[in-house]
């Protein structure tokens, strides 16, 4: 890798915080999403909106940017996954100033956060595979900083025995790499508006995923109502089809029912659409 100027290195590395800001606020845009929050409305959820989901994004930009600094060519170690633990945890405070309490991002600072780094550590030159392996590799190392107490998303791993956003990371984003960028591409090459394309992509993600959100607000009929109900959209042949479309609504209706919003699913979508972004538009120098 040829060495860059400073100034070089300083666009790709505000090109990288930048990039995952943005994947955000598209997801949070992109529309119709079962039970989430987009251009409709709050979805299943009562103290979120899209003005707020969207602030808590820009209040994240910082915190890409410090984890990119931090990070650059550096290796894998313990040291760099305690300093990014210990960004994520500050970022995490300034989502919470943003947002007067309430938790939009937390699990996408922690998989946006680690591709972020990975990106980074690479020089920003990576194929989704090598992006998601060496994220993994950090997810993977301790960090002794990190709180001993449960979060809802813990909590809800260890009462159904179903892994979480850390097993998502360490085992290197499968749902990202096996499902949802497959599927994205898949739909586009099909001919699918790109809109389409994203809500195949987050339907892919669900089909399996055990979403801890919902398993916190519906339990395991939460779950498997939002996997079959994902899975039959794209049976039906995905959202560009009527029939994909309508069994899209169906899904939706399934999740306001329940109260359940698949946040996790979300957060995997923003990831899926940040590696996508760099595989199709490399840093520029």
């Amino acid at each position: 890798m040829k060495r860059l100027a400073p100034q070089s290195v300083e666009r790709r590395l505000h090109q990288l915080a930048q990039h995952a800001t943005d994947c955000l606020i598209e997801e949070v845009n992109l529309t119709p999403k079962p039970g989430l929050v987009d251009r409709r409305g709050n979805g299943a959820h009562q103290d979120l909106t899209l003005v707020l989901m969207e602030a808590s994004a820009r209040s994240l930009t910082p915190t890409f940017l410090a984890l990119a600094q931090q990070s650059w060519l550096r290796p894998a170690d313990v040291a760099l996954r305690e300093t990014i633990g210990q960004l994520g945890r500050e970022g995490e405070r300034q989502m919470m100033a943003a947002t007067g309490g309430v938790n939009t991002h937390r699990g996408a600072i922690w998989a946006l956060g680690l591709l972020v780094s990975a990106a980074a550590m690479q020089g920003g030159h990576a194929n989704s595979v090598s992006l998601c392996a060496t994220a993994a590799e950090l997810a993977r190392l301790p960090d002794r900083a990190a709180p001993k107490t449960f979060s809802k998303g813990l909590r809800a791993v260890h009462r159904f025995q179903v892994p979480g956003a850390r097993e998502e990371a360490q085992q290197g984003f499968p749902h990202i790499t096996q499902l949802a960028l497959p599927q994205l591409w898949r739909s586009r090459h099909a001919g699918a508006e790109e809109e389409a394309a994203r809500l195949d992509a987050l339907m892919a993600i669900m089909t399996s995923l055990s979403d801890t959100c919902v398993l916190n607000r519906a339990g395991l009929e939460g779950m498997h109502s939002m996997q079959h109900g994902a899975h039959a959209v794209l049976q039906a042949g995905g959202v560009a089809q009527v029939a994909g479309r309508e069994a899209l609504e169906q899904l939706d209706s399934a999740m306001l029912a329940l109260n359940a919003s698949p946040g996790g699913a979300a957060d995997l979508l923003a990831a899926t659409l940040f590696i996508d972004r760099l595989s199709a538009s490399p840093l520029i120098d």
